[in-house]
């Protein structure tokens, strides 16, 4: 095992009673004309679990950066403000002197594996503490089967999912056993089980009380019951709302929604109830809440039997899979899948991390070229079609944006397949202004697409692949990311093309995203297709949403099987309650 330079241990200070503390710290990044985040002033103590909100582009996570000090030290950015972590300065302290406080999981899992083997990758953090060999192969033992990867201990982190590189980093971020652990939307790429092993996991972390964790995170169906704090900002970088859960998200939910940012779903829902006359006592935060405060309620007066959904018409294949194997390094990622996707179609491609999802949907588009003969689009053997061709028929969109990136400007980035197509320019400008519009990015059109946010990389992402008019769209966990209003809007966007004749292929682990707009769900699990039916009848498959670890929505979680309100129990879609929009 091999030692790595490292910084000298400071003695702690008796004097330091928070682990991190922001004082009006602003951020303003290269070619930006103004700072995100703006204005953020709050301090984190041991023990605590801290939910930064705000909508996508308010800089949650240029502000995590700042408390690690790889902003300004490794990522250029002007700092305003003062960052002190665990008693340093982080504008004038290294980065690896930081590292014995704090702790950071990227959103990108790719940003910060750097070794051949999940074990190196893990000893690697606590290996630079010079620890004995001992102490280091029992704290990559313990992160690694705390994350469920110990059996994978050998193989390379560019053979696991992105699930599991997700988890991995995750792993290296619990074996360094640091103070404060910052996380960047740690769950955003795991399937339910995974997320369940996480916050089981982080909830150790702070059991004994002296270390904390900053969370920034859209899913909070899973954070809500481990979060004690929230921390809002609004669009500007600057905040909004510091207190308790209770104080924020149920107090203030109202003011959140309006932002834009992410509820719990069983807050979402009981916001629409109310205004359709549920008289709610307590606004809940979780499924249980909501059964509870509704079966505690009378109906409405006038209480509206929600219509059943309607099934699509299945209209002509557009794509068919026949036959479809995929091996790779000597194992068997897809065995033998069919699978035939219609015009107009919205089919969403579930299963738990590693099931053979991507490897899937990136055969579908071209993207990994499938065996010959397997894979056909309009028709067409997807394996003889050229790129630019192809491209003209199917639209991807990578779980990671970086990964299809390839100009300088978001402009750039938007006009490069129309210009491949040899379109005229005049034509080209105007659909990207069109695009840049639609996604909100018209003030970053001259930005170097690696310097957007994390969501406004994912607009630009969906953008690159909606922009050429393909009409199948296929897309790998399309609302990682986003805000809830950017979610909403891009959503609303799929279910239109959708209507207008564009079959749309999601991979999701967003399970109340598949109950609101697939018609169909295809269920995979250790690279065979196990389930393909509409998505009212997988939902009620509970054993096969057992048995492949996929878990029940949590609005029918909530609402099945209600005794007081019968005509809200076979409801799994927001948009189906009553209460109108919002």
């Amino acid at each position: 095992m091999t030692t790595h330079p490292h910084p000298t241990a400071a003695t702690p200070r008796a004097d330091i009673d928070a682990l991190l503390r922001l004082r009006n710290v602003g951020v303003t990044h290269l070619e930006a004309d103004r700072p995100t985040p703006a204005d953020v002033s709050f301090d984190v103590r041991p023990g605590e679990v801290v939910l930064v909100l705000g909508p996508s582009g308010s800089g949650k996570s240029t502000l995590a950066m700042t408390m690690n000090g790889l902003i300004p030290h490794a990522v250029p950015g002007d700092v305003t403000g003062t960052v002190i972590v665990g008693g340093r300065d982080a504008a004038t302290s290294p980065v690896s002197e930081l590292a014995l406080t704090v702790a950071m999981v990227f959103q990108d899992p790719d940003a910060q594996l750097i070794t051949g083997t999940v074990l190196d990758e893990v000893c690697f953090g606590p290996e630079n503490l010079r620890l004995p060999v001992a102490e280091v192969l029992s704290r990559a033992e313990a992160a690694l089967r705390r994350v469920g990867l110990w059996d994978r201990r050998d193989d390379s982190p560019d053979v696991l999912s992105g699930g599991g590189r997700q988890r991995l980093a995750i792993a290296c971020a619990l074996a360094m056993a640091s103070p404060l652990l910052v996380l960047d939307e740690p769950t955003a790429s795991l399937d339910p089980a995974g997320v369940a092993e996480v916050y089981a996991a982080l909830r150790d972390v702070v059991a004994a009380g002296d270390r904390a964790i900053v969370l920034i995170e859209h899913d909070l169906d899973a954070a809500v019951d481990l979060v004690d704090r929230v921390v809002a900002l609004d669009s500007e970088g600057r905040v909004v709302a510091d207190g308790g859960v209770d104080e924020v998200l149920r107090g203030r939910a109202e003011e959140l929604h309006a932002l834009g940012v992410w509820l719990p779903t069983a807050t979402l829902a009981a916001l629409r109830l109310r205004r359709a006359g549920y008289v709610l006592a307590r606004l809940p935060l979780t499924p249980d809440e909501l059964r509870t405060e509704l079966e505690a309620a009378a109906p409405p007066a006038l209480a509206s039997v929600p219509g059943p959904v309607q099934t699509r018409p299945m209209g002509e294949p557009v794509v068919r899979v026949r036959g479809l194997r995929v091996t790779r390094g000597g194992s068997t990622v897809l065995q033998d899948v069919d699978l035939d996707v219609s015009v107009g179609e919205f089919v969403a491609v579930v299963g738990p991390n590693g099931a053979g999802k991507t490897t899937l949907v990136q055969a579908i588009a071209g993207v990994r070229r499938p065996p010959r003969g397997t894979v056909a689009i309009d028709g067409r053997d997807v394996r003889r079609l050229p790129a630019r061709v192809l491209s003209r028929h199917v639209g991807f969109v990578f779980q990671n944006p970086e990964h299809q990136f390839v100009t300088t400007t978001v402009f750039d980035e938007l006009a490069h397949g129309l210009r491949r197509l040899r379109l005229p320019e005049s034509e080209v400008r105007a659909r990207v202004d069109e695009m840049l519009a639609r996604f909100g990015l018209r003030d970053r059109a001259d930005a170097h697409p690696f310097l957007l946010s994390g969501g406004q990389k994912r607009r630009l992402s969906v953008g690159t692949a909606l922009v050429g008019g393909a009409g199948v769209l296929v897309l790998d966990e399309p609302t990682y990311g986003q805000d809830r209003a950017r979610a909403e809007e891009l959503l609303a966007m799929l279910d239109d093309l959708r209507a207008s004749g564009t079959t749309i292929i999601v991979v999701t682990h967003d399970l109340q995203l598949v109950a609101e707009h697939a018609d169909r769900v295809v269920v995979m699990d250790a690279g065979r297709l196990v389930a393909n039916a509409p998505t009212p009848a997988v939902f009620a498959d509970v054993p096969l949403l057992e048995r492949t670890g996929l878990g029940v929505p949590p609005l029918r979680r909530a609402l099945a099987g209600l005794q007081r309100h019968p005509e809200l129990a076979s409801i799994t879609r927001l948009r189906d309650l009553p209460g109108g929009e919002g």
